[in-house]
């Protein structure tokens, strides 16, 4: 009877906890049903959400250690929206002077002797030599600087100019430190450069250019290094560098690929050409001076008022629209519609600090010009001080009849000459 007893209460035992296993499986399930639901519910709101603000999610199995092992656990990464990036730089947009003005290959010059189409600079010597058969201007001492024969040798750059020549990259260990660089003057007085310089055990190179703004007082630097120009030149082999120039705007390039964009230098009227070092290649070949090039961009000149435009382009804007009395410092009424578009300038640009200067015609003495010109410079300053602009930034200087822009022979050239100048300093 205890066998049966006990075996009994086992048996019992034994059904109720499969039941309790049976119940506890049925209870599992549900809830494993419950929680896929409800990831469900939210996966489609998600979704939606996704639509509306753009982004984009996904979403991985993984398996854990948890008491719920058998659930698919999710992950979700967010990333940016994936609409492609369109980047665009234009770099090659050189375009040679329709009209040559000078160009030399060397190719008929004889080997050995200085290039008949040039001159020495200050210092130095050349020679005419050969790369791989190529003729070409070498540099023979330690500094040398020539300058193209011209028929006005100061002054014979146009306005929209392009100068282009080849030098030769040689391979490492064919030379120590040099440099090369293009000059620009204004007669004789320099107003920037573009300097490459050559670097042993290499090769490599850098350099940098340095060219002064149109009121010749400020000016504009920068430099570029091998990592900057590396993708452009060739090693062992010619490379053909440019320069645009449009009235104020400057362009250097290498094998056609823009290095450098200058929006506004002061125009040039002649270069020249240095190099110093120990670089046996030291020199250049196929020069073209063309008069034109690439367009002018006039950064929106359609929106600027003529002021802006003026001194974008120049660094100072001249009128003859503002006008006194005759042998007066007197502003007559007329005259403040212009003088209201510089006050607008000014205001706009509050830092900018200007000399305003009064020019006469040489009718009259310098005894009386002089002292005239300088009290209707400062009837225009006072002037512009009563339309807000602040006095600290503008100096009046009377020039008198000493700067024409005409001829004072005639009615013509003396009411040029009759002016006033905003020179932003």
């Amino acid at each position: 009877m205890i066998v049966a007893l006990v075996a009994m209460v086992t048996t019992m035992n034994a059904q109720g906890w499969v039941n309790a296993l049976k119940r506890g499986v049925e209870k599992a399930a549900q809830r494993t049903v419950e929680h896929r639901v409800e990831r469900e519910v939210e996966r489609r709101v998600d979704d939606a959400i996704d639509v509306a603000t753009g982004q984009k999610k996904i979403r991985k199995s993984k398996t854990t250690d948890s008491d719920e092992a058998d659930d698919e656990a999710e992950v979700e990464e967010t990333e940016g929206d994936d609409t492609p990036v369109d980047a665009q730089n234009k770099k090659s947009d050189f375009v040679r002077g329709s009209v040559i003005l000078f160009e030399d290959d060397f190719a008929g010059e004889q080997m050995g002797e200085f290039p008949s189409k040039w001159d020495i600079e200050r210092e130095g010597n050349a020679e005419v030599a050969s790369i791989n058969g190529k003729k070409y201007c070498n540099f023979a001492t330690s500094w040398d600087c020539l300058t193209p024969l011209m028929t006005d040798m100061k002054s014979y750059l146009p306005e929209v100019f392009t100068i282009e020549w080849d030098i030769f990259y040689s391979k490492a260990g064919d030379f120590g430190q040099s440099e090369f660089e293009i000059g620009f003057d204004k007669g004789d007085q320099s107003v920037g450069r573009i300097q490459i310089m050559y670097r042993s055990g290499g090769p490599d190179c850098y350099g940098y250019y340095d060219m002064k703004k149109p009121d010749m007082d400020n000016h504009t630097e920068g430099s570029f290094d091998w990592d900057q120009i590396k993708k452009f030149v060739k090693i062992g082999q010619w490379n053909h560098f440019a320069v645009s120039f449009n009235k104020r705007a400057l362009k250097f390039y290498i094998n056609d690929n823009r290095i450098c964009n200058i929006p506004n230098a002061a125009a040039p009227t002649r270069f020249k050409f240095w190099s110093n070092g120990d670089y046996k290649y030291r020199g250049f070949t196929n020069v073209i001076l063309a008069k034109g090039g690439v367009d002018l961009y006039e950064r929106q000149t359609t929106d600027l008022s003529a002021v802006e435009k003026a001194i974008a382009e120049t660094g100072k804007f001249v009128t003859n629209n503002i006008l006194f009395e005759t042998g007066k410092a007197t502003l007559k009424p007329e005259s403040m519609t212009e003088i209201q578009k510089v006050a607008d300038y000014m205001k706009k640009n509050p830092s900018a600090r200007f000399e305003v200067q009064g020019h006469t015609d040489n009718q009259g003495s310098d005894a009386i010009n002089d002292p005239l010109s300088q009290q209707r410079a400062e009837a225009v300053v006072k002037a512009l001080e009563g339309l807000g602009c602040d006095p600290f930034n503008m100096r009046a200087v009377g020039k008198g009849s000493h700067e024409p822009v005409a001829d004072n022979k005639t009615d013509e050239g003396r009411a040029k000459n009759r002016r006033v100048e905003f020179i932003k300093k």
